[in-house]
């Protein structure tokens, strides 16, 4: 692995953090913490040559398909899809009425959005779903699922892991935000969800841990992803909500809302 690929996503992933903070102040509402969060995930998944994905045709047949479950975090999804091309010179304001860039991941809005996603639970499904799908039509690619712990906590993403495990989806890749972290406080508090890689290991899956803001680590897990041995597989990042922007970082007021002035201006300082 070469330091200056490193470096470079490091980079990427520091501007991706400028334009989604950015996007939420302009907007004045939407998910801050969480997007912050993830950004180094994202640019590695993007970026660092994992996700098969062609911006010029979003329904290429051979794409891997990505599902952002937890969709509240769009604005880094949103600023991911711009700087990887999907946009081309397109520029639209973050929740605002006709803008493909709704609140929620929209398809009917987007065409590079794979399903929409907005109620927690819902892409976790979806995705086994998909993978299924792409064993049936003997397609090569893979499904990427980035869901958050608190959906956890939804009964029916519990059907679709037990699922996947049960059909032996080797194609199928979960990367799980584990911020410990939600709208109303930690998920320990709201409600315990156990040792999740002993749960998952249960029901048929193959897990990996991975500090999720290390991202030669992350890149490594991500390649050494075994695709065919009839397991579904989970990452469990383990990340800091709001990192890059210290003032909110693991600070869970900020999960559902944007940065005003004085933020955005103090963030943008840190995000030099």
């Amino acid at each position: 692995m070469e330091k200056k690929q490193i470096e470079s996503l490091q980079d990427k992933a520091k501007e991706i953090r400028r334009e989604l903070s950015t996007m939420l102040y302009l907007a004045g509402s939407g998910h801050w913490g969480s997007s912050l969060g993830l950004s180094d995930v994202l640019t590695v998944l993007f970026f660092g040559g994992i996700l098969k994905y062609n911006p010029k045709k979003p329904d290429w047949k051979d794409r891997d398909r990505f599902i952002l479950s937890n969709g509240h975090i769009a604005p880094l999804f949103y600023s991911i899809l711009d700087e990887a091309g999907f946009f081309g010179d397109k520029k639209a304001l973050l929740r605002r009425t006709g803008s493909p860039l709704q609140g929620h991941p929209s398809h009917l809005h987007l065409e590079a959005v794979e399903t929409s996603t907005g109620p927690l639970g819902q892409g976790v499904g979806v995705a086994v779903g998909k993978a299924i799908a792409l064993k049936m039509k003997k397609i090569n690619s893979r499904v990427f699922c980035v869901l958050s712990d608190g959906e956890l906590e939804e009964g029916s993403s519990w059907e679709a892991i037990a699922s996947a495990g049960k059909y032996q989806l080797d194609n199928l890749i979960y990367i799980l935000d584990r911020n410990h972290l939600q709208i109303s406080g930690s998920t320990e508090e709201v409600s315990n969800l156990g040792n999740l890689a002993l749960r998952f290991r249960d029901l048929g899956w193959e897990v990996y841990e991975v500090n999720g803001h290390d991202l030669a680590k992350i890149l490594k897990v991500l390649n050494s992803i075994n695709s065919k041995n009839k397991k579904p597989k989970l990452i469990i990042a383990k990340t800091i909500m709001g990192k890059g922007v210290k003032f909110i970082e693991n600070d869970y007021h900020y999960h559902g809302r944007a940065p005003n002035e004085k933020e955005y201006l103090a963030a943008m300082e840190l995000l030099k």
